[in-house]
């Protein structure tokens, strides 16, 4: 049950920064844009965007950590939104250290001092959904300690209840709201924070990563204390390096910046094609360097709970687009997009193919040092939503992760050629995969079973036409029946949503008329009989 008061909070926020803009936005050509105040106030002086992002934050960290996966949607959103949502930042106050203690404590079932030498009472960093301390372990080890803010999880459960609930009302009335997939954002966005939530989760992930780059001198993983970590409470090696984001005492330690930012472009290319498993959260505030050597820096990541992966198909998917990139093969571009059903078999397949061929060509006007690859990648989604395209999140996660590695390598070293980098290592990967040697291998070890399936290819190939024929007309069939149910449905939404609205209007006609009618000293028939009337409003909207 959502608690009446936050429904309230959140309401007068939403009128406060005049939200209701927006939702006249989302709600154009429908009749319920007339009951909003947007419709005959003026318009605010400032953007829906800008207003969007302010209300955002004054609804708290939760509403901002959720702006944050929302502007990295820019597949979905307006440009104008995904920019503004971007500018927000996940610095927020730390809560009470002695409550970090209990907390500790109870997770780890003594007293603080049982387990730690020393404990920094000032956190480190502080965070929408955690703080971590510093502290030394008995033996002399430094570590960070990482825990939950206590009570986030009812918070973020209630929050997005609400935003779920808010989202399906508007899919139900809005076409832009459906082409926008608010529900499937959300739930993504659920999935994620709940996951950032299990520290037990990000320590797995801490040395899945940790694993697959063991002696590698592209990037070093701290050690995670397993014994000391549970679902709200993490202990890790405490690293000692240089924030990415601090050029200048990068620059002053006289590190090689241009190996650093070929490096970074590597460690990407690498956990994504090589280890398929990579991480997705690769802002400057979790990105450290090694500069013990400063010729031959290294990386240093922490903060693994959002890690992305892709299936062998959409793996192959965007490394064919990247050699067709780089072939100049537009055409090639627009075909692969078709064949794995991103975009629907009756799109104008020429007319991709000409955007496609608009979008690219002008880049190669440029040098290759300029072109950016993640802004090509967002480019590429943005276009082809026009042709109703539909973006796997962990392709997104992979699109934001490409963008803030290209975004950091280009700070490092402004004349940053990524394809340089990236081309011998996709041709390279593709011909792992798909090359002669890579068929033949494949063959051989699948050669029992393609002898085992060869006489039953004759009866295969004499019944294939009748089976496609089959098959086309019970497709066909239950086409049918899905536009049947769909015009049932959309009848008993219409049908709910008039019931509701009829609902609304008694409730506050009742009660303008109770006020009223209290005011003037009425008798009890009458304000029964007004009550009467909001509570029948009250069962219409509340009934099913």
């Amino acid at each position: 049950m959502i608690p009446l008061g936050h429904v309230f909070r959140i309401l007068y926020i939403g009128t406060r920064y005049r939200l209701d803009t927006t939702l006249a936005d989302l709600l154009a050509r429908h009749w319920l844009r007339w009951l909003l105040p947007a419709t005959y106030l003026p318009n605010p002086k400032k953007s829906s965007a800008i207003r969007l992002r302010e209300a955002l934050i004054r609804l708290g960290p939760i509403h901002v950590k959720f702006g944050q996966a929302l502007s990295t949607r820019r597949d979905l959103l307006p440009t104008e939104f995904a920019d503004e949502l971007a500018k927000l930042q996940d610095r927020v106050p730390p809560f009470d250290t002695k409550v970090a203690i209990a907390r500790i404590e109870s997770e780890l079932g003594s007293e603080l001092s049982s387990f730690f030498e020393t404990f920094e009472s000032d956190p480190i960093a502080s965070a929408s959904l955690a703080q971590v301390h510093g502290a030394t372990l008995h033996d002399g080890s430094r570590v960070v300690v990482k825990v939950i803010r206590p009570d986030v999880e009812d918070s973020i459960v209630r929050d997005i209840n609400l935003l779920k609930s808010v989202s399906r009302f508007l899919e139900r009335v809005s076409h832009i709201a459906r082409r926008l997939h608010l529900v499937e954002v959300i739930e993504d966005y659920e999935r994620t924070i709940l996951g950032e939530l299990d520290l037990v989760l990000e320590a797995e992930n801490t040395q899945q990563l940790r694993v697959n780059f063991a002696g590698s001198p592209l990037l070093y993983v701290p050690r995670v204390y397993r014994k000391l970590t549970t679902r709200d409470v993490l202990v890790m090696e405490r690293i000692s390096g240089v924030p990415i984001s601090a050029i200048d005492t990068l620059k002053s330690k006289e590190t090689n910046l241009k190996m650093l930012a070929r490096r970074g472009v590597e460690t990407f290319f690498t956990q994504v094609f090589n280890h398929n498993f990579f991480h997705a959260d690769m802002h400057p505030g979790n990105i450290f360097v090694d500069v013990s050597n400063p010729n031959e820096p290294s990386y240093i990541a922490v903060d693994c709970a959002i890690i992305g992966k892709l299936t062998p198909e959409d793996q192959a998917f965007i490394a064919r687009n990247i050699v067709a990139f780089f072939n100049r093969d537009f055409g090639e571009i627009a075909r692969l997009h078709v064949e794995s059903g991103w975009i629907p078999d009756e799109a104008d397949t020429e007319a991709f193919e000409e955007v496609i061929t608009t979008l690219c060509e002008p880049l190669f006007q440029k040098p290759l040092s300029e072109i950016s690859f993640g802004q090509f990648l967002l480019d590429l989604f943005t276009t082809a939503r026009e042709f109703h395209m539909e973006v796997q999140p962990q392709l997104v996660l992979l699109q934001k992760t490409l963008l803030n590695i290209e975004g950091l390598g280009r700070q490092l070293d402004p004349d940053l050629d990524l394809w340089a980098t990236a081309k011998p290592f996709m041709e390279e990967w593709m011909k792992s995969k798909y090359g002669f040697l890579a068929t033949i291998e494949a063959a051989l070890e699948r050669a029992p079973e393609m002898l085992l399936e060869m006489p039953l290819l004759p009866e295969l190939l004499v019944t294939a036409r009748r089976k496609i024929n089959r098959l086309d007309q019970a497709v066909r069939h239950h086409q049918k029946q899905l536009l049947v149910m769909e015009s049932a449905e959309l009848k008993n939404k219409r049908s709910t949503i008039l019931r509701r609205l009829v609902g609304i209007v008694l409730c506050v006609v009742a009660g303008i008329l109770v006020s009223g009618a209290i005011q003037a000293n009425a008798g009890i028939p009458i304000i029964a009989a007004t009550s009467t009337v909001g509570i029948c409003g009250l069962v219409l909207v509340l009934s099913r």
